[in-house]
C-alpha cells in the first residue's frame, strides 16, 4: 500500500491595482507552488494530497486520529496562524483542539515531519510565520528564529552538503543555487545534512517515535529558480528525505 503524504501550505492569494492616468482598475488570482513538489512524490509512488492554505484553516486535522492517516505531514509556507485560528475560534471564541499541539504529539507518536522554508514557514516575513511559539518547535531539529529570518540572495547561493547520508545517495555532489532561505539555529541533538551560508538547509531530527526534517528553502519558485526545481536530482533528493522520515531507510 502506498504511504500518504499531505502537504498544507503553497498557495496565494494576488489582489492588485492598475493605475492609468485618470482610470484605475483591479485584478485578481489564485496560484499555487506544489507543482514540483508533488511530481517528486507521485514518482516516488507516495500518495500525495494537497490542501492549500484557504483550506487548511478549515480542513487540516483536528485530531490526532486524522493525523495519523498520513505518513508524512509537510508544512510549507503555512503559518502557525492558520492552524492556531480556526474560524469557530476566530469569529465565535469556540474552544477547538490546538492543531500544533497535535503535530508535536504526532511526532512524537511515531508520525514523520517536514518544514519546507518559505514566507510564511519557520518566521518568515515580518516573523509572521511564528512557528518558534507553538508546540511544533518541539520536535524540529533547529531553533525557530523570533524575528524576521528571511536571507534574501538575488545574486544566488549554494547549498553544500556537509556529511554523508543516505538521503544523498545518488545526487549529485554541486547543487543549483537558490535565491534565498530562512534562517535557523541547529539544536544540539539534531543531524546536520547540508548548509546554506553556513546556516541549516537540510537538517534531522528523531523525537518520541517519530522523525522530523527542515529544507530551509523553497521546493518552488521564488526562492528556488528553474535551475532548482528542474535540478535531475530534485526529485530523489525529496524522495529519499521522505524514505528516511517515515524509516523506509
Amino acid at each position: 500500500m502506498a504511504k500518504k503524504v499531505l502537504l498544507a501550505g503553497e498557495s496565494w492569494m494576488s489582489y492588485t491595482t492598475h493605475v492609468k492616468g485618470f482610470d484605475s482598475f483591479y485584478t485578481s488570482v489564485y496560484e499555487t507552488g506544489e507543482k514540483y513538489i508533488k511530481r517528486a512524490f507521485e514518482e516516488g509512488g507516495y500518495e500525495f494530497t494537497f490542501l492549500p492554505n484557504h483550506l487548511a484553516t478549515e480542513e487540516f486535522p483536528f485530531s490526532l486520529e486524522e493525523l495519523k492517516q498520513y505518513d508524512l505531514i509537510i508544512l510549507s509556507d503555512i503559518g502557525a496562524n492558520t492552524l492556531l485560528l480556526p474560524g469557530a475560534t476566530f469569529t465565535r471564541s469556540e474552544i477547538m483542539p490546538n492543531r500544533c499541539n497535535l503535530l508535536r504529539d504526532y511526532v512524537l507518536d511515531g508520525g514523520a515531519l517536514l518544514m519546507v522554508g518559505g514566507y510564511l514557514t519557520f518566521s518568515g516575513v515580518d516573523a509572521k510565520g511564528k512557528w518558534q511559539d507553538t508546540a511544533v518547535q518541539e520536535v524540529l531539529p533547529v531553533q525557530v528564529l523570533a524575528t524576521d529570518d528571511r536571507m534574501e540572495h538575488c545574486e544566488g547561493v549554494r547549498p553544500v552538503s556537509v556529511k554523508e547520508h543516505a538521503i544523498f545517495e545518488g545526487l549529485e555532489k554541486t547543487w543549483p543555487r537558490v535565491l534565498g532561505y530562512n534562517k535557523t539555529i541547529l539544536k544540539p541533538e539534531a543531524e546536520l545534512l547540508a548548509t546554506v551560508c553556513d546556516d541549516p538547509f537540510i537538517a534531522l531530527g528523531e523525537y518520541g517515535k517519530g522523525r522530523s526534517a527542515v529544507f530551509t528553502t523553497d521546493c518552488a519558485p521564488h526562492w528556488a529558480p528553474p535551475e532548482f526545481c528542474e535540478w535531475k536530482d530534485y526529485n530523489r533528493l525529496f524522495q529519499n528525505l521522505a524514505r528516511w522520515l517515515t524509516k523506509e531507510a
